[in-house]
């Protein structure tokens, strides 16, 4: 079986942690004996345009299309490569909401599967005001894959609303457990060791993440916290932390490849990332995968995999509320072992679990 995954999101030498989940469902499939081959065509942002049209990584290989998803005609004339791209594809399998958009006037000949992660689907009110507007016209386009995929069933409930009775299924995405479990470090500690993994966006609200920092101090329970990941907030976190008296208390580091997040969790006591709102939160389910316990926030389908006794879903954006959960889940769980924590979640996450669940989404969409 050949398959072309058609994605805007995949790593490049300039975004290297972009769709890093992406590129670990491919190299999964591509492992497959089933799967004869694998090609990546990626709708490379402009910006990320290096003007090579072709090129591989981890051996896969990728052909890129340049298209913004915010200009129409950007968007056909991927749509026009796109087809020429596909030929000879067994399975056509799109990943994530943008890769709809140049397919929405035409539809492969073969087989399509779509696998979603977008978090605009649930949680709009995280997108700019364009997107809101334009997203009533856009979810139309989920009913045109034969079998659409989600991350959790937070996000496949409303895309079974809007498929009625064509396939629907929830494929996670690939947390692979490590070889060695890093044992949790002694505890008490103080400070407590915080780390948060994602970007210095809005949706994650590091802001916030400096504010619980502060409401730990001021109760006598001082934190530290290391947050990898970079994004446009970087200047304003720090500023905040400025302002509130913990920059001595707050780290960014920057982005860090995979054993650089696992090292970063290795020394840390609790998992905390006060996000405003995920599908997967692909970095609570790492925390997990490697003994961590968790506390974030509650919007998503995170709760689908956090065990209560392992972590705190967050309800409250505000730092009292993370501060009443950080003290909460390192006290109730300081006998536990990192052996104990990650049995929760098990390999559930597994590559060969998850690419399981693509074969039979590929099986059902051949039948």
């Amino acid at each position: 079986m050949n398959v072309v995954a058609v994605t805007p999101w995949f790593p490049t030498d300039d975004a290297p942690t972009m769709g890093t989940f992406v590129a670990s469902d491919v190299a999964a499939l591509a492992a497959r004996p089933e799967v004869s081959s694998v090609r990546v065509v990626h709708l490379i942002p402009p910006a990320q345009d290096d003007g090579e049209p072709e090129t591989t990584r981890d051996g896969i290989a990728v052909q890129r299309i340049s298209m913004n998803p915010r200009s129409p005609l950007s968007v056909l004339r991927a749509g026009q490569d796109l087809r020429t791209a596909v030929a000879g594809a067994d399975t056509v399998h799109t990943m994530a909401f943008p890769a709809l958009l140049p397919m929405a006037w035409w539809r492969p000949q073969v087989p399509w599967v779509h696998t979603e992660h977008w978090s605009g689907l649930t949680t709009p009110s995280t997108l700019p005001l364009t997107w809101r507007l334009l997203l009533p016209l856009l979810w139309p386009l989920v009913r045109r894959p034969d079998v659409v995929t989600a991350v959790c069933e937070y996000l496949a409930t409303p895309i079974r609303a809007r498929r009625g009775d064509d396939p629907t299924t929830v494929v996670p995405c690939i947390v692979p457990s490590p070889e060695h479990l890093q044992s949790r470090p002694m505890r008490p500690r103080t400070p407590t060791r915080l780390v948060a993994v994602g970007g210095l966006v809005d949706r994650k609200d590091p802001l916030l993440a400096v504010d619980t920092v502060a409401e730990l101090v001021g109760r006598g329970h001082p934190a530290r916290l290391t947050w990898i990941g970079d994004g446009p907030l970087r200047t304003k976190v720090q500023r905040h932390a400025r302002r509130r008296k913990v920059e001595h208390l707050v780290r960014l580091p920057g982005a860090a490849d995979a054993a650089g997040v696992r090292t970063a969790l290795a020394d840390a006591d609790v998992f905390f990332l006060p996000t405003r709102a995920d599908n997967f939160c692909v970095s609570a389910a790492e925390a997990l995968v490697e003994g961590r316990p968790v506390v974030v926030g509650a919007t998503g389908g995170q709760g689908e995999y956090i065990d209560p006794r392992m972590g705190a879903l967050v309800h409250d954006q505000t730092a009292e509320a993370y501060a009443d959960a950080v003290i909460d889940v390192e006290r109730r769980t300081l006998h536990l072992n990192a052996s104990d924590v990650a049995a929760t979640v098990a390999d559930r996450f597994s590559p060969e679990h998850v690419t399981n669940g693509y074969l039979e989404a590929y099986a059902r969409a051949r039948r």
